[in-house]
């Protein structure tokens, strides 16, 4: 009679033991389904909360020049906070003794940190008479430099020329014009 007593309570201790243990994988199963839950709604949040309309920047550096740049909506990266991706921009570079370069392009990257800005689809920079239209403009106050890539077109009053690149130094105001493959030449006609 004891041998059957105590398997009884052996196998209701084993049951409770058993169900406890499912009962608590149920409840953690809960509440790794809520945090789940959070983490997407908090990942909403961020996404949703993290677009600017009328974005304006400006920046002056130590000779005297200054950058501003103008967007109609910007987009903080999530990865990296000094990124900023823009929409509809306008860029004006004032630099010092010479005419205000003016940039605009459909998109746009812009570093928080340095000023530099990569500008994207319907490029166009107007800079006195001249006017250079492209698909890409990697500009950095960093190396000093502007370059225009893709389907480039520059053109005055006179003369328009198509080529690969062109790069040009703020400071010394010296420009490169050139293709990507060697037996590839510059074209350069006349406007009538």
């Amino acid at each position: 009679m004891a041998k059957k007593r105590n398997f009884y309570i052996f196998l209701l201790i084993f049951t409770i033991i058993i169900l406890g243990f499912f009962y608590y994988l149920k409840i953690e199963k809960k509440d790794q389904i809520k945090s789940q839950k959070v983490i997407i709604e908090d990942e909403k949040e961020i996404y949703t909360s993290n677009i600017i309309n009328n974005v304006s920047y400006k920046a002056n550096d130590n000779r005297g020049n200054e950058y501003s740049i103008n967007a109609l909506t910007g987009e903080i990266d999530i990865k990296d906070n000094d990124i900023i991706f823009l929409t509809d921009v306008k860029a004006v570079i004032k630099l010092e003794n010479s005419e205000n370069i003016k940039i605009t392009s459909k998109f746009g990257k812009y570093n928080i940190s340095n000023n530099d800005t990569i500008f994207s689809k319907d490029v166009l920079i107007e800079y006195l008479e001249n006017k250079i239209k492209s698909e890409y403009l990697d500009f950095s106050i960093v190396r000093d430099t502007m370059i225009v890539t893709k389907n480039v077109v520059y053109t005055n009053a006179t003369n328009v020329m198509k080529a690969d690149v062109i790069e040009m130094n703020l400071s010394s105001k010296n420009i490169k014009i050139f293709m990507h493959l060697d037996q590839k030449k510059v074209k350069i006609g006349t406007i009538n």
